[in-house]
């Protein structure tokens, strides 16, 4: 039913993920089984299931804040055991006092939950048990440790794959927006066509925050992780790319609504133009050798690809084009679609003296 769709989740966890889940929960119940004698260490086993993450990093970050958590939430609920007793005004209180703390020390959400947990458990059980606040906090850390140390050693994530796709696919949609650009300047064009060009050209903002999130995604799975250093230059050759994809993302899309706002079928006619709509092809054709990724060549499962020109290794961009003295009828146009190809062609080479 709809009203219950938030309820399940766009794509299932992978199987790994679960049975890391389950090792990590057993071992931390068999540990404290063992190191503290409890016959039902729950709160060790809850530890684990929350540390254990898609990231080593993840699994740190949550085990630190698990277990600051639970020993503000011991200590502030013995003090108050101590001085006030376990009356129920006293748990309410304690509650309260808890989440200012955690307000006060700009806590994160999970360790602002876990503090009054904590508390209320201790002064509701810790009363008949004096020992059960050492105990939570002992078997706290030793769920954290092992659904960290399980994390880390049973097969730790690397999402390098999706971000290299992600990267991917914002190239090839770069270089077909400009091809469609020098398409456009080629034959003439009605003005339905320049609105889905105009909207295939918006495209790519949400293609490039895509590979930018895959990429950060990519960076924390590689924190802490064994595996990381061999997969650390390929992040940062994608950052890299990413950079310089973002900024013909910009000048792709001026381009498109600079040719969308001043269209007029006889610019086909014009000689500047025809030699604009070459430069952008080639532009396209650099756009794809920027990712290492030439026409051809084997692309990410997804994007596109076309034959391999005999000349698919070569950078087809030379000198910059100069026109000495546009046509008055479409100086605007032609004058923009020159500026942001100058500007494509500098991110291309790498810099306006390359």
């Amino acid at each position: 039913m709809r009203q219950f769709a938030s309820l399940r989740a766009s794509a299932r966890s992978p199987l790994l993920q679960v049975l890391k889940t389950s090792v990590a929960a057993v071992s931390a119940w068999l540990l404290s089984n063992l190191l503290l004698q409890q016959p039902l260490p729950i709160f060790a086993a809850i530890a684990a299931l929350l540390v254990v993450q898609p990231s080593v990093n993840q699994s740190l970050a949550k085990g630190i804040e698990r277990s600051i958590g639970v020993i503000l939430g011991v200590v502030i609920a013995y003090s108050a055991g101590l001085a006030f007793g376990n009356a129920s005004w006293v748990v309410l209180a304690v509650i309260v006092v808890s989440l200012l703390v955690a307000w006060a020390l700009k806590l994160t959400p999970g360790s602002s939950n876990q503090i009054p947990i904590s508390a209320m458990l201790v002064l509701v059980i810790g009363a008949q048990t004096p020992e059960y606040s050492i105990e939570r906090i002992l078997e706290t850390i030793i769920g954290a440790g092992a659904g960290l140390v399980i994390n880390a050693l049973i097969v730790p994530p690397v999402l390098v794959a999706p971000a290299r796709l992600a990267v991917g696919r914002l190239e090839a949609s770069v270089a077909s927006s400009l091809q469609r650009l020098s398409a456009a300047l080629r034959s003439p064009i009605g003005s339905s066509e320049l609105e889905l060009m105009m909207t295939a050209a918006r495209e790519l903002r949400p293609l490039q925050a895509k590979a930018a999130e895959e990429l950060d995604r990519a960076e924390e799975s590689l924190t802490f992780n064994p595996r990381g250093s061999r997969h650390r230059i390929t992040i940062e050759r994608d950052r890299a790319l990413l950079d310089r994809l973002s900024t013909l993302v910009i000048r792709a899309i001026g381009m498109t609504r600079a040719l969308r706002d001043n269209y007029d079928a006889a610019l086909v006619e014009d000689p500047t133009v025809s030699r604009i709509a070459l430069e952008l092809d080639r532009a396209a054709h650099d756009v794809r050798l920027m990712a290492g990724t030439t026409v051809g060549s084997a692309r990410p499962a997804g994007v596109a690809s076309e034959p391999a020109p005999t000349t698919a290794e070569v950078p087809a961009l030379t000198a910059p084009l100069v026109i000495a003295a546009p046509n008055p009828s479409n100086w605007v146009l032609v004058g923009s679609l020159l500026e942001d190809l100058r500007r494509v062609r500098e991110e291309i080479i790498g810099g306006p003296d390359a």
